[in-house]
């Protein structure tokens, strides 16, 4: 079996919000829930037939799945047969493995979780605090998003829905990614988004500004404060 993930992976929008809004058309949600229901991979006929659509209504739409990478394609042979005078493999889709989600305002609680769920791996088998193990790990993850974004740290706050804002000479983040998280454990989830934001600062190659905790009502716990200041 040969999988093309090419419609999905280099060509596609990688945006939650266009996938969900993909499946807003009934036929469309139909079709995936169908998909995602078989035990296999499912053809255009196959889905043509179960559905009560022609084959051309069914390509067209298991394809805009593809595309938003809901679906994976494969090729198969459905005959079994192998080798000269086999016949073409047939297009088929399957679920793919993408989770999507739409949150507004934007929220990164599954980057969140992975970071502590690291930190508490790392702490169990090598006795270092929890809490020390987390803010390493989290300055390591915002030095690789802030030298994964050329156009600068503010870039990679857009990006990631912290809403940067200009206040003077500041830049204010008015949007907390771990709102919820950061309510309830405010010294741990604080510190940790302190040495991500500080991370990312390190590598963006943007020295004009440094990260500093000032908590405010309806943002962000971290601002972005000149460095000279």
């Amino acid at each position: 079996m040969f999988v093309d993930h090419s419609q999905h992976s280099k060509e596609a929008p990688r945006d939650d919000l266009s996938a969900v809004a993909a499946l807003d058309e009934p036929t469309r949600r139909r079709l995936y829930e169908h998909v995602a229901r078989s035990t296999g991979p499912v053809g255009r006929d196959d889905a043509a037939q179960a559905l009560g659509l022609t084959r051309q209504t069914a390509a067209f739409h298991l394809d805009r799945l593809a595309d938003e990478g809901l679906l994976d394609v494969v090729y198969e042979r459905r005959s079994g047969r192998t080798g000269p005078g086999a016949g073409r493999p047939a297009k088929l889709y399957r679920r793919s493995e993408r989770e999507v989600g739409v949150s507004v305002p934007a929220r990164q609680y599954e980057m969140a979780g992975q970071l502590l769920a690291e930190a508490v791996e790392e702490s169990d088998s090598t006795g270092e605090p929890v809490r020390a193990v987390l803010y390493r790990k989290a300055a390591a993850l915002g030095e690789r998003l802030g030298g994964e974004a050329p156009a600068g740290v503010v870039d990679m706050l857009e990006r990631y829905g912290f809403e940067p804002r200009r206040e003077g000479e500041t830049v204010v983040l008015g949007n907390c990614p771990f709102h919820v998280l950061a309510r309830k454990h405010v010294e741990t989830v604080c510190g940790m988004n302190l040495h991500l934001l500080s991370g990312a600062l390190a590598t963006s190659g943007d020295t004009a500004f440094r990260a500093q905790l000032a908590p405010g009502p309806g943002r962000c716990c971290v601002v972005l404060e000149p460095a000279s200041s």
